[in-house]
């Protein structure tokens, strides 16, 4: 049997026994990707870069999204027009991007995952690895809501975020 197929089985039956446990904690779902270069439109004066989204960084983000609701990316029509922010802190070594996955019509389960879990992501990649973890924000700019993870102050300058922010200005 080829061994892709064996990890690809093996993750699937890990994944569904740990969708039976159930938690309503925030998680963080590490999932591999490949790597794509990218432009810079704006540097920060901590040294932080908005990075301009490529094909393959994109691609590379909704295949870890599908894969921390356990659902294939086929589920999913792409990332929402308008929230998608990716940018590169040195001083962390780590690529940030956030985006709402948009769920395919044709996929019931994608949409209620969306509904129930939230549909927006914050990720981080170390430099140099193709993993992304993802952290589901779900209840995003909700009054009282707590981030899954902190953002550096420089990276939510470089998006023109909120201080103390983990999602992106609503108006």
């Amino acid at each position: 049997m080829n061994r892709s197929i064996v990890a690809v089985a093996a993750l699937v039956i890990g994944a569904l026994a740990l969708s039976a446990c159930g938690s309503s904690t925030p998680s963080a779902t590490s999932t591999s990707t490949t790597s794509s270069t990218v432009a810079t439109t704006t540097t920060t004066q901590g040294g932080t870069r908005n990075l301009v989204l490529s094909a393959g960084v994109r691609k590379s983000l909704l295949a870890a999204g599908a894969a921390s609701h356990r659902l294939p990316v086929s589920d999913y029509t792409g990332l929402a027009a308008g929230t998608a922010y990716y940018a590169l802190d040195p001083a962390t070594d780590l690529y940030y991007a956030a985006a709402a996955i948009d769920a395919s019509p044709n996929s019931l389960q994608a949409q209620i995952g969306d509904q129930d879990d939230g549909g927006y992501l914050l990720f981080t990649r170390p430099v140099g690895s193709p993993t992304w973890t993802v952290y589901n924000d779900g209840l995003g700019a909700a009054q009282d809501s707590t981030c899954p993870i902190t953002i550096p102050a420089s990276v939510l300058a470089a998006w023109n975020w909120k201080a103390h922010s983990c999602y992106p200005p609503t108006a």
